[in-house]
């Protein structure tokens, strides 16, 4: 197979006509103005401030700015030539406290980004939960409590009111699991609570309410539904069944809770949850009664439209040596690595996607790529990042040419942004942002992505 590297290899043109193209970004991340038009807390707001939580104590307070200069950014993006934008609507701007008044202020922003979009040509994909939730919700118990969800589709409700007859797809929800384990089981991103296995109902909320979204949004005529999953596949640290046997309690942990539910109406089994000890016994009674309710799964496996899957690294799983889950993560071997030191393995994509197919067959809607990309530093010419891409994409239409039903890919992400815990440190844009001064500058990668979509085009 020719290089694609210029955007004219044979790759671009393998591409079937109407697949998407684009690229992805979220509220927290790059819009700043975070008490601007009425916005209220959210709990990367709070987290963000307490000591030692974020490199640095970098905060999103200003980001990327791009509430103010959305405008700029809409140009960046019709320069690449998108079918699709995937931003995230904050929902502390739409609904302040999380369960009172719509903040028409708030929801104004998003319907002149939307009309903006459509002006460009590039047709708006909002995903209407990226981590943001609003404070006074947390103060509640978050997701940990049910009636979260409830507040969600009712949040929801009020956004598809305003944007519905524009969108081309819906996310409800993106990457449940890390919102499950790095904010609530490790502490690592907002609100940081350190609950471990205690962590479980807050898959349920999260499915629960990503279902009675699916209502809402169908109520005021969405066409696309989906929800962005974080995938991880998960290599077993050696041949032996312990650590075969921790894998598969960490694929069901991560990918399959999040998926099975929604595709399949049922929970996995997870070996060893709660015991330490993969083999010791299923853990689907963990979510069971109480926390899930008669026709709580009927809600939850409301038909999709779309599948979206986050991808941008496997990891090894060994066998539990102590502690509360019943596997341990070590580190992946023999492959490069990104700035933020994650292994670059493009083709763990394609034998994800295929493991997707095999796994549920006629019940996998069309999937789209919701987002994959890396981190390097600061240099415009950015060979590693065009590298990453042109990898990725080639192990994406590999996956195609064995018959899974991609229709989309979109980059993480078009700006530098705030990168969660990692603050302004981690820089995955195909356009540099100067945090000093808000200066955007295209990178090679930017160029690249350009050419790549031109070249499928004219292909």
């Amino acid at each position: 197979m020719s290089s694609a590297f210029d955007g004219s290899g044979d790759l671009a043109r393998r591409f079937p006509p109407g697949f998407r193209w684009g690229v992805a970004t979220a509220a927290y991340q790059i819009e700043g103005a975070v008490t601007a038009d009425g916005r209220g807390a959210s709990i990367w707001d709070t987290f963000s401030r307490q000591p030692g939580r974020t490199r640095d104590g970098h905060t999103g307070d200003m980001a990327c700015d791009h509430y103010h200069r959305w405008a700029a950014d809409l140009r960046l993006m019709a320069g690449l030539g998108l079918d699709d934008y995937r931003f995230s609507v904050a929902w502390p701007r739409v609904r302040p406290t999380g369960d009172g008044p719509v903040n028409h202020a708030g929801l104004d922003f998003y319907d002149r980004l939307t009309d903006g979009l459509l002006e460009h040509g590039i047709t708006p994909v909002p995903t209407l939960y990226h981590w943001d939730l609003p404070q006074p919700l947390e103060d509640r118990g978050g997701w940990l409590n049910r009636d979260t969800a409830y507040r969600f589709a009712e949040y929801a409700d009020a956004v598809a009111e305003r944007l519905a007859d524009r969108v081309g797809l819906w996310i409800t929800l993106n990457e449940p699991a890390v919102v499950m384990a790095y904010g609530y089981a490790f502490g690592l991103h907002a609100p940081g609570r350190t609950l471990m296995l205690d962590a479980l109902p807050t898959a349920h909320h999260q499915l629960l309410a990503h279902g009675l979204a699916v209502g809402a949004l169908r109520g005021h005529g969405a066409r696309r539904i989906a929800i962005a999953n974080h995938y991880i596949p998960a290599w077993p640290a050696g041949e032996s069944a312990e650590d075969v046997a921790a894998a598969g309690a960490f694929d069901a942990l991560i990918n399959r809770l999040f998926t099975e539910p929604i595709l399949l109406g049922r929970y996995p089994e997870v070996p060893g949850l709660g015991t330490g000890a993969p083999g010791a016994g299923a853990g689907r009674a963990v979510l069971d009664a109480p926390v899930v309710r008669d026709g709580d799964l009927k809600v939850i496996s409301a038909p999709i439209d779309a599948l979206g899957v986050n991808y941008y690294q496997p990891n090894v799983v060994a066998a539990a040596e102590n502690g509360p889950l019943p596997f341990d993560i070590r580190p992946v071997r023999g492959h490069p690595t990104t700035g933020t030191g994650w292994p670059v393995v493009p083709g763990a994509l394609r034998d994800l996607l295929l493991d997707l197919q095999r796994r549920y067959g006629g019940a996998l809607p069309p999937i789209h790529i919701t987002e994959n990309g890396c981190s390097y530093d600061e240099r415009l010419d950015d060979t590693d990042r065009v590298a990453f891409l042109d990898a990725h994409l080639r192990a994406v239409r590999e996956a195609m040419d064995e018959g899974v039903d991609v229709r989309g890919y979109y980059v993480w992400s078009l700006l530098d942004n705030f990168e969660w815990a990692e603050g302004y440190h981690a820089r995955f844009g195909l356009v540099h942002v100067d945090y000093q001064t808000q200066r955007r500058t295209p990178r090679a990668s930017y160029a690249w992505y350009r050419d790549f979509i031109a070249a499928h085009r004219a292909g």
